[in-house]
């Protein structure tokens, strides 16, 4: 018998078995060449080192090709700094803002490079949460695609050189020079632009945003008005996205969720009113939602004018659900809000005279505090392309503006460039409007760099660099102050700006605080806009011929308007509603798919007004207004440095149209069948509960009536007296003596946003895996939120009927992830004890024991573990991971977290590295972890609060304050019928129904 066992003697031997290298060469082709004319066998011309690099053997390939590798010296520190600990994190308060979406953070360094972002829980304005674009910007600063150097033509130049030349040209500039950007909302730079500008005789500072707000400037005398979410009893909305893109999504959904968490001892919540096109993640959100067309809107605002003021009627479409909403607006005087996303002036202003009459000035609407974060002027903008046409602006300056790409009058923007004699744009890599420069002097990460904010009237913040600039760029301000012949560096620049705010006493030691604590919030302000007056009352039905297609434009929240379109974390970060990655596509009602013969995947033509045409797949939309469509912009990008974007989907901006000055981003289109199809990445394509006990919700009438009913529980039927929850089981419990950790998830307060999502993969090294994979079922977060649709309503229930969403589906959002069961399913059948319990109540991942059964994926009723297949992040094989396949992605990486080999199985840990961290923290001071102190990155990203993390052993943490409360009322365990005991509690979805 054994001389018929042949064993392998080491990796030496199995490699020259032509098995092993044909197999091999099926999954990575690029490193083993195959003879095709030899019935496809190996060639044998393969590197040894390569197949043990790309499987796992690191050591052992170093090892081997050390002769080969280019020769690094460890220095070790002369004298070392005192702030920088090997293995210790450092923090530094800073500050995140794009197109409006601001957030005070705290950006974590190891070893001097930055590896995630946090919330700053010493700013009011967003104390406890943060954007996933905010969560995802981190990888841009590693990103190997961004310039490396300043250009000049096209071609790599010095900043000696570039100056030179800029001055020249600036000293000589006939005509106006003019400087575009999107909204900036730092004092510092806007004083420096304008004192760069004073130079010359004819200067404009012109501020577009590629989603303009400029409509509701107009009509609020040129501020965004100070909206208080959380002092409304009643809120609506028309087509405002205002939990996910519009304005200030994370400083509105803390406001939001302050009167929609609700508590047996003030049983009580908002309630909100969403009128809107395309089903967005607020209108998820909402607890009465209305789809409307694009032309219904102004009747709509009209009608909703005349019955708050006593001047009209409603009428039209939406008669009875406008009267409905008015009298609970006028019931709620003083605490009712009306905003609106339009930018249409018209609309905006009857808006603000609804406000008026309902009395939200000093109430649900600051006057002393309005936002900065929106400030562009459509009218500047279009004037400046038509002079520009016109050959009488000598130089212009972009930056962080892109309006060749973005903006509707794109064409007119190309040639008119041609006709200015200096033009020099400040992008951290040639994209679309660099292109047409003669300079690219591309700007430092806002990592890189130090700033100052006021997102809002009175609340002050200071961004500051995590890391010293990777790349030879430089800080747009130090560009125009070396232009300016001005010897002061930015920063100094900037500290000296800040004495005009500075309290009483030593400046440095001021300074040295507010560096610190990254806000100040004393009442101080810097920017000072001055308020003009409002736009004229007034609202024009929009007349649309009958049976056209109407298009609306919208952003995603991970995307937004397309400046992050390169960030494969965000690319993969899952859409709220759709669930769909990587693109965009033709969102359409199922009525409309079916008139025209479309299932999801078909590819359509879609023609604009203006004749210019895109391609895009169909998906089918549940509660997208009849006959209308909607397509996220931010993709179509044409660009060689940004790889990741490239081939994404189509660029939906020219559907905007230039109507009165202001761009209204609605219009008609065409639709066509092509004969090709494209499948759609979904990280989720069923739809309902299929009547499981999953999620659960209920409504504020029924809580009030009986908390303890508004849950259902599984009960044992074949006992006597009152029903009582399971507790039958053949295993035996577990013991915690020292902590128990658990966590409770609020679906109440759960908005969808995805940011524990994002936050869960930068935390814990969690690859992308790319498009295809996503197809395949194979995306790899640990984290994901489930979306339920409410199914149709049938007398006879079926499985068919209850898969399938209402044609307005009202919306449950779930997050999911390791249950830590304490009976848990996955560790009974593991061959190798590599997923095992902890004493305190953690389900464990072994990753060195794993062998990739996958037996503990198939025993798990919520499928949260995910199977590593091709070690994603470290397989060139997968191009979307540029930005982090190289050595300066991998900076990124966080260094308390394995980062996972190929064919191991992986899931959500409860983030135990900041679990053993702080009981480490606590045990050096001799004493029990205090609550709070210990926090997942789940927990810590979420801007509502939605998930409590903690010891469930301290009868004083939240955790367990919570779960005594509403043990028998909201609180349950998904599918508790299984009896696997998780540690995961979630509270019912309560819904404040009219």
């Amino acid at each position: 018998m054994q001389d018929r066992i042949k064993y392998w003697k080491g990796i030496e031997e199995l490699e020259k078995t032509p098995e092993f290298e044909k197999n091999a060469h099926n999954e990575f082709p690029e490193f083993l060449p195959v003879n095709e004319a030899n019935g496809g066998e190996s060639t044998g011309k393969t590197q040894r080192r390569d197949f043990l690099k790309l499987l796992g053997f690191s050591v052992a390939a170093v090892s081997l090709a050390s002769c080969e590798a280019p020769v690094r010296k460890a220095i070790p520190y002369l004298n070392k700094p005192v702030d920088v600990e090997p293995g210790v994190a450092n923090w530094y308060a800073s500050t995140y803002f794009q197109n409006g979406d601001y957030n005070s953070i705290l950006v974590k360094t190891r070893e001097g490079r930055p590896i995630k972002i946090e919330p700053n829980p010493t700013s009011t304005l967003t104390p406890y949460g943060t954007s996933p674009k905010a969560q995802g910007s981190l990888l841009g600063l590693y990103d190997h695609n961004r310039l490396h150097h300043p250009l000049i033509k096209g071609k790599e130049a010095k900043w000696e050189d570039v100056d030179k030349q800029i001055r020249a040209a600036l000293a000589n500039v006939s005509g106006k020079v003019a400087f575009v950007s999107s909204t900036i909302i730092s004092p510092s730079t806007k004083k420096l632009i304008n004192e760069f500008g004073a130079r010359f005789a004819n200067f404009e500072h012109v501020t577009y945003d590629a989603n303009s707000a400029s409509g509701l400037l107009q009509a609020n005398g040129g501020v965004i008005p100070g909206y208080d979410f959380s002092k409304a009893n009643v809120i609506v909305g028309i087509n405002a996205d205002f939990l996910g893109t519009w304005v200030a999504p994370v400083p509105f959904a803390k406001q939001y969720i302050q009167n929609r968490k609700v508590d047996a001892d003030n049983p009580s919540m908002s309630r909100h009113y969403q009128f809107e096109t395309v089903y967005s993640l607020t209108g998820a959100n909402a607890d009465v939602r209305v789809p409307i067309k694009p032309s219904e809107e102004a009747a709509l605002v009209t009608a909703l004018y005349g019955v708050v003021t006593g001047r009209g009627a409603a009428s039209g479409a939406q008669a009875q659900a406008v009267a409905s909403v008015a009298k609970e607006l006028q019931a709620n005087r003083g605490r009712a809000l009306v905003v609106a996303g339009s930018n249409d002036p018209a609309i905006q202003s009857m808006v603000t005279a609804i406000n008026s009459a309902l009395g939200a000035e000093g109430t649900t609407i600051n006057t002393a505090a309005p936002f900065y974060v929106k400030q562009g002027n459509d009218a500047n903008m279009i004037r400046l392309v038509n002079e520009m046409n016109a050959g009488t602006v000598g130089a212009v300056f972009f930056y962080d503006a892109n309006p060749v790409y973005n903006h509707p009058l794109a064409a007119k923007v190309v040639s008119g460039l041609k006709k200015v004699g200096l033009k020099v744009s400040f992008a951290d890599r040639v994209e679309e409007t660099a292109k047409f420069v003669d300079f690219v002097t591309p700007d430092h990460h806002y990592l890189e760099s130090w700033n100052d904010f006021e997102p809002r009237r009175g609340y002050l913040s200071l961004g500051q660099p995590a890391i010293s600039p990777i790349f030879t760029t430089r800080q747009m301000q130090d560009s125009l102050l070396a232009w300016s012949g001005n010897s002061t560096n930015y920063y100094e620049y900037l500290r000296n700006n800040w004495r005009s705010v500075a309290t009483a006493g030593n400046f440095n030691d001021f300074w040295e605080k507010v560096v610190h604590d990254g806000v100040l919030e004393n009442g101080s302000s810097m920017l000072n806009i001055t308020a003009s007056a409002p736009a004229a009352v007034s609202a024009t039905p929009k007349k649309v011929a009958s049976g056209a297609v109407e298009a609306v434009l919208y952003e995603k929240v991970s995307i937004g308007t397309g400046e992050l379109t390169n960030n494969p974390w965000l690319q993969e970060l899952p859409d709220p509603i759709s669930k769909a990655t990587w693109g965009n596509y033709i969102a359409m009602p199922r009525k409309m798919a079916e008139e025209l013969d479309v299932v999801q995947g078909d590819v359509l033509k879609v023609t604009f007004a203006n004749g210019e045409s895109i391609e895009l797949p169909a998906l089918m939309q549940p509660g997208q207004a009849s006959g209308t469509v909607g397509i996220a912009v931010g993709y179509g990008r044409n660009v060689e440095a940004m790889p990741v974007a490239n081939g994404l989907g189509a660029n939906a901006y020219p559907i905007s149209t230039v109507v009165d000055n202001v761009v209204l981003y609605t219009g008609t289109v065409k639709l066509e069948k092509t004969n090709a199809t494209s499948p759609i990445a979904q990280t989720q394509t069923h739809h309902t509960i299929m009547d499981r006990l999953v999620v659960q919700s209920n409504t504020l009438a029924e809580y009030k009536k009986n908390p303890k009913e508004v849950t259902e529980y599984i009960r044992i039927a074949t006992h006597e007296g009152p029903a009582k929850p399971a507790t039958i089981s053949l295993w035996d419990d577990y013991e915690y003596k020292n902590h128990h950790w658990g966590m409770v998830i609020d679906l109440n307060s759960c908005i969808g946003c995805g940011a524990c999502t994002m936050s869960c993969n930068v935390e814990n090294n969690i690859p992308v895996v790319g498009k295809a994979e996503v197809l395949n079922r194979r995306e790899m977060h640990w984290m994901r939120i489930d979306r339920y649709y409410s199914a149709v309503e049938h007398e006879e229930k079926d499985y068919a009927t209850m898969e399938d969403p209402a044609e307005n589906p009202s919306v449950i959002f779930q997050p999911m992830l390791c249950q830590h069961c304490n009976h848990a399913p996955c560790e009974t059948v593991c061959p190798v004890a590599a997923t095992m319990h902890s004493s305190e109540g953690i389900n464990q991942m072994v990753y060195n024991r794993c062998v990739g059964t996958r037996y503990c994926a198939n025993n798990c009723p919520y499928k949260v573990r995910r199977f590593n297949w091709f070690a994603y992040a470290n397989n060139d094989k997968f191009n979307m991971n540029e930005p982090m396949n190289n050595d300066l992605g991998k900076m990124v990486l966080n260094p308390d977290v394995t980062v996972r080999a190929r064919g191991v199985m992986e899931k959500c840990s409860f983030c135990v590295q900041r679990v053993q961290l702080g009981k480490l923290e606590a045990k050096r001071e001799n004493r029990r972890p205090k609550d709070g102190e210990i926090v997942t990155a789940c927990a810590q990203s979420c801007p509502t609060e939605a998930i409590i993390f903690g010891d469930m052993k301290d009868a004083e943490s939240r955790i367990s304050k919570v779960l005594a409360r509403q043990q028998g009322e909201r609180a349950f365990h998904v599918l508790e019928e299984l009896n696997t005991q998780p540690n995961v509690t979630y509270l019912t979805k309560i819904r404040n129904l009219a």
